[in-house]
């Protein structure tokens, strides 16, 4: 989910860098063996002075990783390298890597296909961004890279994940970049602000829907986040939700939250909370169950996992991790209860 949100970040720098006239170079993580910090898809843009955006480890990489960029934009040539994790755990984990891990990067120089991905990316539709490594290691620019969408990109696609795969005797990265899930955050309110920010910064699409506009002012959120000003008959016209979108209602007033909801259950979204008491949203629902079926399997209420919240700031973060477990399909748990390892593929 991550992949989409910093991927874009990565291709805004680079368009600002692009606008300004600076040299930059992009690493990519294209093969990951065994445990490591970060999977196929994870960029890092290093500009000519040294700054950066995005990772592609933990941290510990990415000053070679800089070393080689600084090189990249010299030459004009792109690299290819490897980074083994070997066989002694604590420091495969120290280099970012992890036990008898493997992390692949390319590092080339920013070149003009940037600029389509980030016009797809405003679309907010699935593609896929096809890199014929070969052609890209001998230099070649025009054709090495292609960003396809729709019908073009359903070939490439598989199963999802971003890879190496080879075709026809040569080798393809095959970066797989899906809109991560919509979360629409029912309250433009002082405490909303909190949820709205860490959900959006952990990649979710955030939309915040109220019917008090006064609540939705330029600077309340973060650039990315989509504003809405609506009342609960008209949300279901102002807001596109599918299956994989979740929403929390939390406007603290009891009509509202009951209109709001009623509306919800009305769409297909997968993960529906409310914020306050039990016995609250159980009034709520009650409401609701007069009126017909409800289901009660998508009503996460009280919302948010049980770790002792105190502030806005904490159950904030409460929220987030059971929007995140129920989109994994995970029980919550302690790390330390999970035998296997916490950066495995497809984590």
């Amino acid at each position: 989910m991550k992949q989409w949100l910093e991927t874009r970040q990565v291709i805004d720098a680079i368009g600002a860098l692009n606008r300004a006239g600076k040299r930059a170079a992009l690493a990519t993580v294209i093969r990951v063996r065994g445990s490591a910090y970060r999977h196929e898809g994870a960029k890092l843009v290093v500009e000519s002075d040294g700054s950066s955006t995005g990772n592609v480890s933990g941290g510990c990489l990415e000053e070679d990783v800089r070393a080689v960029a600084e090189r990249v934009m010299t030459t004009g040539i792109p690299e290819r390298r490897s980074y083994c994790g070997g066989a002694n755990e604590i420091a495969a984990w120290d280099l970012g890597v992890g036990c008898e891990g493997e992390v692949e990067i390319l590092i080339e120089p920013v070149i003009s296909h940037q600029s389509s991905v980030l016009s797809v990316m405003r679309d907010e539709v699935g593609f896929v961004i096809v890199t014929d490594l070969g052609a890209v290691l001998r230099g070649v620019v025009d054709g090495a890279h292609r960003v396809l969408r729709g019908a073009e990109a359903s070939e490439w696609i598989g199963g999802g994940e971003s890879r190496l795969e080879m075709r026809d005797g040569r080798e393809f990265f095959i970066d797989v970049l899906e809109p991560p899930p919509r979360l629409l955050v029912v309250s433009g309110g002082d405490d909303a602000r909190h949820l709205v920010r860490l959900a959006d910064s952990v990649g979710f699409r955030v939309v915040v829907a109220d019917r008090r506009p006064g609540l939705l002012t330029a600077g309340r959120f973060p650039a990315t986040v989509h504003c809405v000003e609506t009342d609960a008959a008209r949300l279901g016209e102002r807001v596109v939700l599918d299956a994989d979108s979740f929403a929390v209602v939390m406007t603290h007033h009891f009509a509202d939250d009951t209109d709001y909801l009623r509306a919800l259950l009305q769409s297909p979204v997968r993960y529906l909370g409310v914020l306050g008491p039990r016995q609250r949203t159980e009034q709520i629902l009650g409401i609701l169950r007069g009126e017909g079926p409800v289901d009660d399997a998508r009503i996460f209420g009280p919302v948010g996992l049980d770790i002792g919240t105190d502030g806005a700031e904490q159950v904030a973060l409460a929220v987030v991790a059971e929007l995140l477990a129920v989109r994994s399909g995970r029980r919550p748990r302690s790390l330390r209860e999970r035998a296997a390892p916490i950066h495995a593929s497809g984590d």
